[in-house]
């Protein structure tokens, strides 16, 4: 955590936080089943704190979530503080991925109880094929490491968990979990490409100020995936 109360630390947070306020704000997909919801851009982007901060990077994510309720004005009540903790748990496994599967038990543990969680429910039940998706990023720790992987682990991280709030909160029928099967395939791997994509980015411009300004004592930077402004790779 102390990356994250370092001046560079605090700097990357505070440039996270205004990134996450126009990405909050911004619609991306309708939400099916609920009216006047959606996702939105920050969950193109929002996992890759982990990647950069590590555990301070999870704490990021809830930060900065936290202060767009604030400085939107609206109330943060308890149900909006339980819909952060999707994109938390993706930003952990994010962070992680580069662990393998049985030194970092809590990327396995979390989408495997939510599959429980959801053949638990009787409207779960019926639609149990929904919940083999969060099959992904159990498979994904046992596969080499790949960026693309990598997100896809912690979109559907958040996937297992947003559902499962979502079906023991919101009345649903199992046809329309059936449903929703193609469109999660659509929806996911736009997050994933997103995320991917933004990772490449955001690592190849703080390679850059790193040459200038050393940070990465504070931030964690994977340089295989930084290119240089002319485009070679790193």
């Amino acid at each position: 955590m102390e990356k994250l109360f370092s001046i560079r630390g605090l700097a990357f947070l505070a440039f996270f936080a205004v990134l996450a306020f126009v990405g909050l704000n911004t619609s991306v997909f309708a939400l099916q089943g609920v009216t006047g919801k959606s996702f939105t851009l920050f969950e193109l982007f929002g996992p890759v704190a982990g990647g950069f901060l590590g555990m301070a990077g999870v704490a990021a994510v809830f930060v900065a979530k936290a202060a767009s309720f604030v400085i939107g004005g609206a109330p943060f009540t308890f149900w909006d503080a339980a819909g952060l903790t999707p994109m938390m748990f993706a930003a952990y496994y994010f962070w992680k991925n580069g662990a393998r599967a049985f030194s970092d038990r809590l990327s396995l543990v979390v989408p495997a109880l939510a599959m429980l969680a959801f053949w638990l429910n009787p409207i779960g039940q019926q639609a149990w094929i929904y919940a083999l998706y969060w099959t992904i990023p159990i498979i994904v720790k046992f596969l080499p490491e790949r960026l693309l992987l990598r997100s896809y682990g912690a979109t559907f991280t958040a996937h297992a968990i947003g559902s499962v709030l979502f079906l023991y909160t919101v009345p649903t029928v199992p046809a329309l979990w059936i449903a929703l099967i193609p469109i999660v395939a659509l929806e996911r791997s736009v997050f994933a490409l997103g995320i991917s994509a933004t990772y490449w980015v955001f690592t190849s411009v703080l390679n850059a100020v790193d040459k200038v300004v050393e940070i990465s004592r504070d931030v964690n930077l994977e340089k295989r995936y930084a290119f240089a402004l002319d485009g070679r790779k790193e």
